[in-house]
């Protein structure tokens, strides 16, 4: 997948967009039954970990388990894009679930964390951490959290219209 990526960086943005589109729909669409949206909130928490923690060569070609530093994406920067993109879906349908913007927000932060906290001390992943993957991560989760709670108001806003007396 990150060759893909590297191969076609144009269509990243486009890619992330898509992403965020989908998931807002998903998450109107499902607003309605907690258990689909459960379901998929499992879901999109298990592509998550696989894409992070699945095993991985390429980091012990480098011997490097953990790299410091912030770097910003651009619009030829796919990995980092892919980053953001990775936290929306489980973010938004998360706050669409719970109701809890802040704290599916604070979960998004800590799991972003903790998974490349796993990648610097599971070496035999062969998983190397950022700090970059971590703070886009963060910025998904951020994104995330709008979208959702975004829909949370149009829910509310659209609910009180349906149930408002007719002029």
């Amino acid at each position: 997948m990150p060759t893909f990526l590297v191969e076609h960086s144009a269509l990243v943005p486009l890619g992330v967009l898509v992403v965020v589109v989908g998931s807002a729909a998903s998450g109107w669409v499902g607003r309605r039954s907690p258990r689909v949206l459960g379901w998929l909130v499992g879901l999109a928490l298990l592509g998550v970990l696989t894409v992070t923690l699945a095993p991985d060569d390429r980091g012990r070609v480098h011997g490097v388990t953990c790299e410091v530093g912030i770097d910003f994406p651009s619009w030829g920067s796919s990995e980092l894009l892919a980053n953001v993109a990775l936290f929306v879906p489980v973010t938004v349908l998360a706050v669409v679930r719970f109701r809890r913007p802040v704290f599916v927000g604070l979960g998004g932060i800590v799991l972003s964390a903790a998974i490349e906290g796993t990648q610097a001390l599971a070496v035999v992943l062969g998983r190397s951490c950022t700090t970059s993957d971590w703070a886009m991560n963060t910025a998904g989760t951020v994104l995330g959290v709008g979208v959702g709670a975004a829909l949370l108001v149009l829910d509310r806003t659209h609910a009180g219209r349906a149930g408002a007396a007719p002029r």
